[in-house]
């Protein structure tokens, strides 16, 4: 089991006028090797639940643990915590800081204690997973596109081998094709490296094509915790707390309800395009 958690409850600003319960008996596992989509309106806890996973916030009362140990406990290593389980934030250009791709990227590596050659090895590495060009490699990060920063603050990440890579609104602000280039990296990442990816995201169509299991957040709580198909068939109870299905689950249902003996359960385009040539070639 690579990340478990138990009964986590978080309070903003415990003890003040400002008390805020962030998290309401969170109770989670997340096997070795998942692609797990988190999905919940503002406020809902998303972002305050990931930052629980690599120890940048610690639980007002619960147990989270990776690998078996609880990170909790008085001796745990935070520090090797944080080189497993790699966060990129929303934005994360913003961390974006070096004289040049390579040298940002090179960044985590040499606070692993690397060498200078080490660094570099594992840093190319990470820029040729992401899909970024030898060619920006002396770039200055601001000189960069904004697909292009976000693929080389993922690198800055994954040069330091992370075994789950977690994900804030990766997509935050790209367009549409940027957008698709960013998941699909992330998706051949997950294939080809054996790596545990969290991904949160606003975007229905995006969860429902690349997670194997959705978490949905609302007011702090799990309120789904379960396939792509099984959480968006509860796209009325979905919509009552702000969120909503892919647009194919609701043209799926309009077919239904006309008659057509399409699979309602489909939530990527593919999946509604082949029931529909089925239904189509059976007619």
């Amino acid at each position: 089991m690579s990340i478990k958690i138990e009964h986590l409850n978080y309070v903003y600003s415990q003890g003040t006028a400002y008390e805020k319960q962030a998290l309401k008996d969170i109770c989670l596992e997340i096997p070795h090797g998942e692609f797990v989509g988190i999905i919940g309106h503002t406020g809902s806890g998303k972002s305050t639940l990931i930052q629980h996973l690599n120890g940048l916030i610690k639980a007002t009362d619960g147990e989270l643990y990776y690998n078996g140990e609880n990170i909790y406990s008085g001796n745990y290593n935070m520090k090797e915590l944080r080189n497993q389980v790699g966060l990129v934030f929303q934005y994360p250009e913003h961390q974006l800081f070096e004289v040049d791709v390579l040298s940002d990227v090179c960044f985590g590596p040499k606070n692993q204690g690397l060498s200078k050659e080490e660094c570099e090895e594992r840093a190319k590495e990470a820029l040729r997973l992401v899909g970024l060009k030898e060619k920006y490699y002396k770039f200055s990060p601001f000189e960069l596109s904004g697909g292009q920063k976000r693929r080389a603050a993922i690198a800055g990440v994954l040069a330091m081998r992370p075994k789950v890579l977690i994900l804030d609104e990766p997509t935050a602000g790209l367009d549409p094709k940027g957008r698709d280039e960013i998941l699909d990296q992330i998706a051949y990442l997950h294939r080809e490296s054996d790596m545990t990816v969290i991904l949160v995201s606003h975007s229905m169509e995006d969860i429902a094509k690349y997670a194997d299991r959705i978490v949905v957040m609302n007011q702090g709580q799990v309120m789904f915790n379960s396939t792509p198909k099984e959480v968006f068939s509860h796209y009325r109870e979905l919509e009552e707390v702000g969120l909503a299905a892919p647009q194919v689950t609701y043209i799926m249902h309009e077919l239904a309800e006309k008659g057509f003996d399409v699979n309602t359960g489909a939530t990527t385009v593919k999946e509604a395009a082949d029931s529909i040539m089925e239904v189509l070639g059976n007619d």
